[in-house]
């Protein structure tokens, strides 16, 4: 008999497994993290390992309700599989352009879940756009799209204002990888919904052009 887990439940699973793990093993959570440094002296797997630690359990609690919200879209739209290619995806290439980002920082240390899950919040809202959410306190049900707008402001001005060690330019990166993800597996998109595909590349256009000032 086989077991069908779903698979935003495993990563969830995962993330708060290891977030809890590490909350009060600070040598285990520094090992660990992603840091400019250390990537450069060849310490690669940070990418991926600093993607499943948080800085606290609100930090962990916000990332992983956006992935429970956004997740099933994704799974339902590509199958268990490919979300699991979607969400490394996006989690690897929000740390590169991240790293990239700081390059010249070499103290600059980031955790969390940030890239992978913006990834996923960026396809799932370009494949179904009219969906509705309830965001407290608004009274109101908003446009999913505007949640992922609104995410991508919110990351911008931590990029410009880090706080904390929470990877802000890795939602910058996450949100390139998820484009890119739906012009490779869902290019109709694009062409159903302009004017909101242009909506959600604005503050990523920002950010790139934020990226190269930096750089």
């Amino acid at each position: 008999m086989s077991i069908n887990l779903n698979p935003v439940y495993v990563i969830i699973a995962i993330n708060s497994l290891v977030s809890f793990y590490c909350f009060n093993r600070p040598g285990l959570f520094d090992r660990l993290k992603f840091q400019v440094s250390a990537i450069s002296n060849g310490q690669y797997y940070r990418i991926v390992s600093s993607g499943f630690l948080h800085v606290d359990f609100t930090h962990l609690l916000f990332n992983m309700i956006t992935l429970f919200f956004f997740g099933d879209v994704v799974v339902s739209a590509f199958g268990v599989n490919a979300f699991y290619l979607i969400y490394f995806f996006c989690l690897i290439g929000g740390g590169i352009i991240g790293y990239q980002f700081h390059k010249n920082e070499p103290y600059y240390s980031a955790v969390g879940a940030s890239g992978a899950v913006t990834g996923i919040l960026y396809v799932s809202i370009l494949l179904r756009p009219e969906m509705q959410m309830m965001i407290l306190p608004i009274p109101f049900p908003i446009p999913a799209y505007w949640v992922g707008i609104g995410y991508m402001v919110y990351s911008i001005y931590g990029m410009q204002k880090p706080f904390g060690n929470i990877g802000h330019s890795a939602h910058f990166g996450g949100a390139i990888s998820g484009l890119l993800t739906i012009m490779l597996l869902s290019p109709w998109v694009a062409l159903r919904y302009p004017l909101i595909m242009a909506l959600m590349i604005l503050p990523v256009l920002y950010a790139v052009y934020l990226f190269r000032k930096r750089n």
